[in-house]
């Protein structure tokens, strides 16, 4: 990653049982402002508590270098994973990974977090397929305010996965997680295929101007592309929120038979 390497280890804390780890290492000759950067990751995940979202085990700061240690995920990022195993899973296997996706990030932001740089390749698999938000390295905590967006000057934004808005005018909100939510969703119904192909960036901003939307991916369900689109609304505030998508992808769960309509 930007600051270091990771790696997997076990952890034995006094009167619990050793578990595995992973293990995010600072590497040398870092400025003070990059480790602070980089554990600030950490007091961030440290605040959260729910099964869709990586869990911090414990921070190393006293000796070097220093670590951050978080639950190890067997299967390592989604991007990758669905790319391996490609046409593998049933619908409604992508469907849970969705939905648990989705309950991660209804979590987030009801604890007022945008997250801000929302990706298959952010989201971690274990061996139960379960996904978990990771990756905090771009989120910013939002005041109370429903209608408040993170206006950032500056920084890398990855563009195939962020909404307008955010690219235009650096607003980032919850709204703007719901876009790229769409854009993890065409990921993950695609097994892992690069949004908008080999468009540039400048190409995929001009193109979403003009109202095109990414079509559905080959065997994907109605129901789940027109959520994406719903996702993908110009209007921030007619998107969906975390918890109506986690409504009615647990609705598409209950009732498999809505997943037999394809898109045409």
């Amino acid at each position: 990653g930007e600051f270091g390497e990771v790696c997997s280890g076990r952890l034995k804390t006094p009167g619990k049982r050793e578990i595995p780890v992973a293990i995010k290492t600072l590497k040398g000759g870092y400025v003070d402002r990059q480790r602070r950067d980089f554990l600030r990751e950490a007091s961030i995940m440290g605040q959260f508590d729910h099964p869709n979202i990586i869990r911090l085990e414990g921070v190393v700061t006293k000796s070097r270098p220093v670590m951050i240690v978080v639950e190890y995920m067997e299967n390592g990022s989604l991007d990758s994973f669905l790319r391996k195993h490609d046409g593998h899973f049933t619908v409604i296997q992508l469907v849970g990974m969705l939905r648990g996706i989705a309950s991660g990030m209804k979590y987030l932001s009801d604890m007022g977090y945008v997250h801000r740089d929302l990706a298959a390749r952010n989201i971690l698999v274990n061996s139960n397929l379960m996904c978990k938000v990771s990756d905090f390295g771009l989120s910013r905590v939002l005041e109370d305010d429903p209608e408040a967006a993170y206006t950032t000057s500056g920084g890398k934004i990855p563009i195939r996965w962020t909404a307008p808005e955010a690219i235009a005018y650096r607003k980032f909100s919850s709204a703007s997680d719901a876009w790229s939510y769409g854009i993890v969703m065409w990921e993950v119904m695609s097994y892992g295929e690069r949004p908008y192909w080999e468009m540039s960036n400048q190409d995929v901003i001009l193109s979403i101007e003009e109202g095109y939307r990414l079509p559905a991916p080959m065997g994907c369900p109605a129901s789940l592309h027109q959520l994406m689109l719903h996702c993908w609304q110009k209007e921030r505030n007619h998107r969906p929120k975390f918890g109506d998508i986690v409504s009615f992808l647990d609705k598409l769960i209950r009732n498999p038979s809505t997943l037999h309509t394809l898109v045409e």
